[in-house]
Parts: structure tokens; C-alpha cells; sequence
């Protein structure tokens, strides 16, 4: 159980900690502005995914926050990574910059398998009592 949790931990605040970066990027980086540019995405998108990855990578760390709203988060992380990885191969970018989403993806997944060893452990210790 211990070694789960200490996983699942890892993965999640590493996962969060890339959303918290990226959210912060996308609102003070010229870079960022100019790849979304680039991709073809309108400004204010920019902004809606930076409030959205924050948003997100806070529900995935606060250990208390509702079953439905993590899954809603990891869900919208896997849809964000995706549609990156998609994004980044429609506009002819090099193979190396648009595998990282997936890579995160990857992350992501152990965090969420992680979730769910940990929160079917708690309630079948919960049913037992």
C-alpha cells in the first residue's frame, strides 16, 4: 500500500507540477504566445488552457478533493496531452517535440492507475469494517 502511495504521489505532483510550469509559461512567455501562433490556436485559448491546467493540477494535489472532480481533471489532461501530441504533428513539427505530450500522457496514466489501486484499497478497507 505504502509503495502505491508513494507512486502514485511521484507521478501526480510530477504531472502537476508540468501543468502548473506550462500554465505559467502560457501567460508571461513570448515563446509560448508564438507557438500557439504557430499551432494555428487563437490568444485567448492560450489563456482558457493555462486557467484550465492550474485548475486541474491543484484538484489533482489536494488530497481531499471529490473522486469526480479528479477524474474530470485527468481526463482533461489526457485530452489536453493528446491534442497537443495531434496538434504539434499537424503542424510539421519535429517528431521529438511532438512525442513530449505522450510522455506526460505516460506520466499521467501512472498517476491515474496509481489513483485507482489506492481509492479501491481504501473502500474495500473501508467495507470491511
Amino acid at each position: 500500500m505504502k509503495k502505491n502511495k508513494v507512486i502514485y504521489w511521484i507521478s501526480t505532483t510530477i504531472v502537476s507540477l508540468m501543468m502548473l510550469f506550462s500554465a505559467y509559461l502560457y501567460l508571461t512567455s513570448e515563446a509560448a504566445k508564438s507557438g500557439f501562433i504557430h499551432l494555428g490556436f487563437p490568444s485567448y485559448f492560450r489563456v482558457e488552457l493555462a486557467i484550465a491546467k492550474i485548475l486541474g493540477a491543484v484538484v489533482l494535489l489536494i488530497p481531499i478533493t471529490g473522486n469526480r472532480l479528479k477524474e474530470l481533471a485527468y481526463f482533461g489532461f489526457a485530452l489536453s496531452f493528446v491534442s497537443a501530441f495531434i496538434a504539434h504533428i499537424s503542424s510539421g513539427d519535429p517528431t521529438n517535440v511532438a512525442i513530449r505530450p505522450l510522455m506526460f500522457l505516460l506520466v499521467l496514466t501512472v498517476s491515474y492507475i496509481f489513483y485507482i489501486k489506492i481509492n479501491s484499497s481504501n473502500h474495500k478497507h473501508m467495507l470491511a469494517q
